[in-house]
């Protein structure tokens, strides 16, 4: 642990970011595994699934040193399925920057452009519809993490 006990601002965003994506990825394995026909698949879906659990379950250990910041704010709903939309478009900005950086052809690159513009636009309108609703709460360090946790645990739970 830090010298103080306490993690890092920047440190407890980068594992916030981990937990919902290890927790979303966890959801989806699960809930397709019953859908897998292949021995062999199947295998590496109960290899995935442990994996990705444990991965939460000391990701979550981590929780109790993050920063408290006294911000209180009310959560009315989950947001899961804005939250997956959310993630989704997250995912889709870094992997059309990563390929612009990779881009040689001139006309490739401008379509790859203007799809990041695109993903960027769809990341605020999600992000703008969760803020709205109160389903995001990130001014308020506490209850995100609280969020990550219950979310965490539950999807641990979860059986397949």
């Amino acid at each position: 642990m830090t010298n103080s006990g306490t993690l890092a601002l920047h440190e407890t965003l980068e594992l916030h970011e981990l937990i919902a994506a290890q927790t979303n990825s966890l959801i989806n394995f699960k809930s397709a595994y019953k859908n897998v026909d292949c021995p062999e698949l199947k295998s590496l879906y109960q290899y995935s699934i442990k994996a990705t659990e444990n991965n939460l379950r000391e990701l979550l250990q981590f929780l109790p040193y993050a920063p408290t910041i006294d911000q209180p704010r009310e959560l009315k709903d989950k947001g899961y399925y804005a939250g997956e939309l959310l993630g989704a478009a997250k995912h889709s900005i870094m992997q059309y920057a990563g390929a612009l950086a990779e881009t040689a052809t001139p006309m490739l690159r401008t379509v790859f452009l203007r799809h990041f513009q695109g993903a960027v636009e769809w990341h605020a309108k999600i992000f703008e519809y969760m803020n709205k609703r109160s389903l995001y709460p990130v001014h308020n360090l506490n209850e995100l993490l609280k969020n990550d946790a219950r979310n965490a645990n539950k999807a641990i739970r979860m059986s397949y």
